[in-house]
């Protein structure tokens, strides 16, 4: 049974930074691209950042240049560098695996998904 457990979230201001952690147990981690999705309160759920088996990363627009994501294979986990936050960067963030073409084209791999960890940006 797959696990995962994000961590690192917080209340910070604008302009702060956080580190969101993911660590996963029961799933190939190795073999896997892995994303993180993010929901603001009443919107829908969206992708945020995506790496893939090799390391490549992929970005939602409006964090580019601002998050990156990354991951440590050894410890089955991965990561995500958020920093120069903005108010609507206010979620629950979740990981999961992720499986598609590309970037706009990936959905969650796992139907079970982790508690989340809350970000709260004020302006």
């Amino acid at each position: 049974q797959e696990q995962l457990v994000e961590s690192g979230g917080g209340s910070v201001p604008a302009g702060g930074s956080l580190r969101l952690s993911c660590a996963t147990s029961g799933i190939l981690f190795d073999i896997n691209d892995m994303g993180w999705f993010r929901q603001p309160p009443g919107k829908q759920r969206e992708l945020v950042a995506a790496i893939t088996s090799g390391g490549e990363a992929n970005y939602l627009d409006s964090v580019t240049g601002r998050f990156t994501i990354s991951r440590d294979n050894a410890r089955q986990m991965v990561f995500l560098q958020m920093n120069d936050l903005k108010p609507e960067d206010t979620a629950v963030y979740r990981c999961n695996a992720v499986h598609g073409r590309d970037f706009n084209d990936y959905i969650p791999l796992f139907g079970s998904w982790g508690q989340g960890t809350q970000v709260t940006v004020s302006s």
